[in-house]
């Protein structure tokens, strides 16, 4: 683009300096046509002036016109580059623009993939936690029953003790109660069976 511009300058003074060169030329000619009119064409001095003047006048509007011409070409030329130039900004302005918003995408991605692998590992870390407690509460109430069943165990196991004592009480009463009873009716026995001998003996 900065050679475009400098190949465009360059035109732009090299015409420039051809108008310039053109138009004086004609301008500083002018004694040296006036005298070939003197002298060739036999005008007088007047004449030759009013004629040379003439081709000068209409000389400088022809330059004047060509002038006007190119610098409206040039001028042109001046739109059409400045014109690239803007798109050549507007171009790189929209590749800016796009590479910025590719960045900023991409940042926000990456953000958003940060911030979900957290989120991951936090519930992650809050499902073990929660399966660590329930396993820790599990096995709490496990050990809880598991005493309660123990505690259970001792208090039947008393009781069915106690049962057996009392059992065992109440049968050692019983065999005393009936040795008592034997020997009342052994008592018994013999005393009638004395008595029954003693009447025999009395009725004999």
């Amino acid at each position: 683009m900065r050679l475009v511009g400098l190949g465009f300058k360059r035109r732009f003074h090299s015409s420039l300096k051809t108008l310039s060169n053109f138009e004086s030329v004609h301008i500083d000619n002018t004694s040296k046509y006036r005298q070939l009119l003197m002298e060739k064409g036999k005008f007088t001095e007047e004449q030759s002036n009013s004629i040379v003047g003439l081709m000068v006048e209409a000389m400088q509007g022809g330059v004047t016109h060509v002038s006007q011409d190119l610098a409206k070409r040039e001028r042109l030329n001046q739109l059409s580059y400045q014109q690239r130039v803007d798109f050549a900004k507007l171009r790189d302005q929209l590749l800016c623009a796009d590479s910025s918003e590719f960045h900023n995408l991409q940042n926000e991605y990456e953000r958003v993939r940060t911030d979900l692998d957290k989120l991951r590992n936090k519930l992650r870390e809050e499902i073990t936690k929660a399966n660590a407690g329930f396993k820790l509460d599990l096995s709490l109430e496990k050990g809880r029953i598991r005493e309660e069943s123990s505690h259970h165990d001792l208090q039947i196991k008393e009781i069915e003790t106690k049962i057996d004592q009392e059992v065992n009480n109440m049968r050692m009463q019983i065999d005393s109660v009936k040795t008592q009873v034997m020997q009342w009716l052994i008592g018994v026995c013999t005393g009638t069976f004395a008595l029954v001998l003693a009447y025999v003996r009395l009725l004999s």
